[in-house]
């Protein structure tokens, strides 16, 4: 599992209109080469009667699976770009399909690769860019009269509660990346004068919104 990668935030689409073309980019994340092969037979279902389905995966640690299509679209002009686009704005585990009705006019090979390049740039600043942080969950309780004493000193530090269970008393867990563990004991040791006993848990990922 990586440390942190760059995704999209949620699946989405964005269209964009060329010289009376409209180049629909649907884009979503997948982490096998089966759920990329999914989606990307799911959206030319829907647009069937589309001119082009071009498409294009980037799956994996290391991208190790790419794989990119133009689906009747003189070669070069479409799935390499859209890919390209990807790996610029170094995504992982995320396909992209841009679906293209033909609007009379012809773009040639130039054209079509910045209109296809374009689809999905802009698709991907509309829907967000997030940043994925592996981080372990770090779980303490808390009584109901120091709850909000807690969040607050954890909002302070930018800590992110991943979850709370509400019994008798309250447990908090929170994210915590790798090497800010034993800082965070010791801080947690120190907000709580001793009070507190931490349990490591599960390594989770965590998402950032970041600018792209």
């Amino acid at each position: 599992m990586l440390d942190h990668y760059l995704t999209i935030r949620e699946e989405g689409q964005h269209e964009i209109n060329v010289q009376k073309s409209r180049f629909i980019c649907t884009i979503a994340r997948a982490y096998s080469e089966e759920e990329a092969q999914s989606f990307i037979a799911k959206i030319k279902k829907e647009y069937w009667n589309a001119t082009h389905n071009c498409s294009a995966y980037l799956i994996g640690d290391r991208s190790e699976f790419q794989k990119a299509s133009d689906d009747g679209e003189p070669i070069g002009t479409a799935g390499i770009p859209m890919l390209e686009v990807l790996k610029k704005k170094n995504l992982q585990n995320i396909v992209v399909l841009v679906t293209r009705y033909f609007g009379g006019t012809k773009l040639g090979a130039g054209g079509l690769i910045r209109a296809y390049g374009s689809a999905v740039s802009e698709a991907c600043h509309e829907i967000g860019i997030v940043e994925r942080i592996l981080a372990t969950l770090v779980s303490f309780t808390v009584s109901y009269s120091q709850l909000g004493k807690f969040e607050n000193a954890l909002a302070q530090k930018n800590y992110s509660i991943a979850d709370k269970q509400f019994t008798d008393v309250v447990t908090l867990s929170v994210f915590v990346d790798e090497d800010d563990i034993d800082p965070f004991l010791a801080w947690m040791t120190e907000v709580s004068n001793g009070q507190i006993h931490c349990t490591l848990g599960e390594k989770k990922y965590y998402e950032r919104d970041v600018s792209q």
